[in-house]
């Protein structure tokens, strides 16, 4: 079990959660030289999960409302929240330890979306914010006065109102422009894509304006990698890609729970997994499937090996939380910590600057 370095949310003392690694999964991340980044946004939670400066794992845990989407960006980590979208940033220089941590991320600034239910998030060479804006139905870029700025919704919806009618919940980017996008179902109505979970899933070429894959069950977290399109079938269980010439998903590993949160790492996919939200997943092919492979559903984090499409380290969650939204990884940085709005911290922890001005300091 591995202890967090921040409290758990006002009243959740009696809601405990344990992480158990797989016996590989400590030197694999100790291998890869970087930090896990997981959320869960049911529980509130950012975890930040490390090889350490030595032997063994270190974990910072923060709280923060509806915690989703993550976006690693340089120095900077993003977040988007039940309403916001924060920026995070390393404040360490190279090299610089803060008690122990080689790097220490807190909240330099904050986007105001409202409660327009951000799945994805993606910055953009100029630092430009991208989002899925899943509560309207569109990809869009966080804009000064608005809330955000749509910029494509699938051709179908027919106004960017607030109703979730297609749960377009991710996006991914190819030559610095949003390229792929996913939708649980081609509706025009609010809630009504619920109906079509099963196998109304669509990937969407933002581009050409066009499907390029059908019949999917929940599609999720499209990601390029390597000149492929990866994407997750939260609905069955799978990981796999999409062919946008054959317009077909190609099925490569299955996975015991509701897969959500994609990212790939030079030779590795790593996939969230979530357990059922009321015991079973209720009209999904995955419920069916756990049920002929004989295996309970799991929370937590599955390593696949993309070379030979078989899962390497796993993570497995038990406790209080039981589901994981969104994985990121942050190269390069071995014991990360983050700071919340809770507790002191935010407080006591203020960090000068270099003196950009030129002008000579009394």
């Amino acid at each position: 079990m591995l202890n967090p370095a921040d409290g758990p949310q006002p009243g959740a003392e009696n809601k405990p959660f344990q992480l158990h690694l797989s016996d590989g999964f400590a030197a694999w991340l100790a291998r890869m030289d970087g930090t896990l980044a997981l959320t869960t946004y049911e529980a509130g939670k950012i975890l930040l999960l490390g090889p350490g400066l030595g032997q063994g794992v270190t974990l910072s845990e923060r709280n923060f409302d509806r915690a989703m989407a993550m976006a690693v960006d340089g120095d900077s980590l993003y977040l988007t929240t039940a309403w916001q979208v924060w920026r995070f940033v390393n404040a360490l220089e190279p090299g610089r330890l803060f008690d122990g941590w080689d790097r220490l991320y807190l909240p330099r600034a904050c986007h105001v979306t409202g409660a327009v239910d951000a799945h994805d998030v993606h910055i953009d060479a100029a630092g430009g914010m991208t989002l899925a804006v899943t509560g309207y139905n569109c990809v869009a870029v966080a804009d000064a006065r608005g809330s955000f700025n749509p910029l494509w919704a699938p051709p179908f919806i027919g106004a960017i109102v607030g109703e979730d009618r297609c749960h377009l919940n991710g996006f991914c980017v190819e030559n610095g422009e949003p390229a792929y996008a996913t939708v649980i179902a081609e509706t025009d109505a609010a809630g009504k894509w619920r109906e079509h979970r099963a196998d109304g899933g669509q990937v969407w070429d933002i581009r050409r304006n066009r499907a390029v894959a059908r019949g999917i069950a929940m599609p999720h977290s499209p990601r390029l990698h390597r000149g492929a399109l990866y994407l997750l079938e939260a609905g069955a269980g799978w990981f796999g890609r999409v062919d946008p010439a054959q317009g077909r998903f190609e099925r490569l590993v299955w996975l015991p729970g509701f897969a959500r949160g994609l990212r790939l790492v030079g030779d590795y996919a790593l996939v969230g997994l979530s357990k059922p939200r009321n015991e079973v997943f209720t009209g999904l092919p995955l419920d069916d499937e756990l049920k002929r492979r004989g295996v309970e559903p799991q929370c937590g984090v599955a390593v696949i090996e993309l070379n030979e499409n078989r899962v390497v380290e796993t993570i497995r969650i038990e406790g209080w939380v039981k589901e994981v939204y969104d994985a990121a990884f942050i190269p390069g940085a071995r014991r990360a910590m983050i700071v919340g709005l809770q507790g002191d911290d935010v407080a006591r922890l203020v960090m000068v600057g270099p003196n950009s001005t030129g002008k000579k300091l009394l």
